[in-house]
């Protein structure tokens, strides 16, 4: 029987690994699981314990599969001596970049990531975000709480209609191009690396970047890569229309978080930040209180939902690879990897 070591704590296991993934593995594979011993210290509610780093070479010994999460050590290159060692890395998380030598993809290692699964979760959080500060919701809110009733300087606007800016045709991105679908927007993508081919299966269009982010709506969606880093710049966020919303769910250092807030706290558009630089963010009582911001401790990504169903994901595509080489929808790439999220 193959052998699966999974180099989680039990409490991130209990996170991401549903009931019926825990009994196909424990009916396909000889699972070693990591114990409460293997812990590299005590986690918290909001984050579960990592694995301790020492405890790696003898959980992955002789395994065929390692299942990781987040708090799992960076696997390094001598799991893998002589070009021998696990067949497949299946991570129940996203970025993988983090986490392994890419050598080991030199090697014939398939190498899986919960990325496009995780992209659903924060593609609703995108929408969400979108329909909460069009229709102007956290205003309307605030004026209830304190005792007001009908705001008449202030009405919503809908979704349904309108262009929306995309910056980076990722995962997350495309998630959040399905859900807009019904709204029959006027979706403008900007990512060099997408074909006009593939834009036409998406049912978008390729524009420039400013042109994408001139939208009434603008949605970031792009790695932590040298090239993205202030890609948003304090010139493009003075050309957004007056009351654009802008969302950032990917990476903090990808827009000038300065020139938005100053332009937020005008009162002359709107966003909802999920990613900071640094993170956690340290803002001042005036950005707290700002009625157009929506601000969210990096959990785009975070559901219940999501987070039980990731081991299974990877997991269903690491066999298939096994079974008969194909690549799911998990697979990373090592064509890719320069531009990997």
């Amino acid at each position: 029987m193959p052998k699966l070591a999974a180099l989680i704590s039990p409490e991130r296991a209990a996170d991401v690994v549903d009931a019926e993934t825990r009994r196909l593995l424990e009916d396909r594979f000889d699972v070693v699981w990591a114990t409460a011993d293997h812990s590299a210290g005590p986690g918290s509610l909001a984050k579960p314990p990592a694995l301790d780093p020492a405890a790696v070479p003898s959980l992955a010994a002789g395994a065929d599969i390692l299942l990781t999460s987040w708090g799992t050590p960076r696997l390094g290159k001598e799991l893998w001596p002589d070009g021998n060692g696990p067949k497949v890395v299946a991570h129940a998380a996203g970025t993988v970049k983090n986490l392994i030598d890419p050598v080991i993809l030199d090697q014939g290692v398939g190498v899986f990531s919960a990325g496009p699964r995780i992209a659903w979760s924060v593609g609703e959080y995108c929408l969400a975000s979108m329909l909460t500060l069009a229709r102007r919701l956290p205003r309307f809110d605030g004026a209830i709480r304190s005792g007001g009733w009908k705001q008449t300087e202030y009405r919503g606007h809908e979704v349904a209609g309108a262009k929306v800016g995309i910056i980076g045709a990722s995962s997350t991105a495309r998630a959040l191009i399905t859900l807009l679908k019904p709204f029959g927007c006027d979706i403008a993508v900007y990512d060099p690396y997408l074909s006009a081919e593939r834009a036409a299966e998406l049912g978008v269009r390729t524009t420039t970047l400013e042109d994408a982010a001139g939208a009434q709506f603008l949605s970031i969606h792009v790695p932590n890569v040298p090239e993205t880093k202030g890609m948003i710049t304090r010139e493009l966020i003075a050309n957004l229309p007056d009351g654009a919303v802008v969302v950032n769910s990917s990476r903090g250092p990808a827009i000038d978080q300065q020139a938005l807030l100053d332009h937020a706290l005008d009162g002359r558009i709107y966003a909802a930040l999920d990613v900071y630089d640094p993170e956690p963010p340290t803002f001042d009582a005036s950005t707290l209180a700002c009625p157009n911001l929506l601000l969210t401790p990096h959990v785009a990504g975070d559901t219940a939902e999501g987070h039980l169903a990731l081991a299974g994901y990877v997991l269903e595509d690491a066999l298939r690879w096994l079974e008969d080489g194909t690549r799911g929808p998990s697979f990373v790439d090592p064509a890719v990897w320069s531009i990997a999220a």
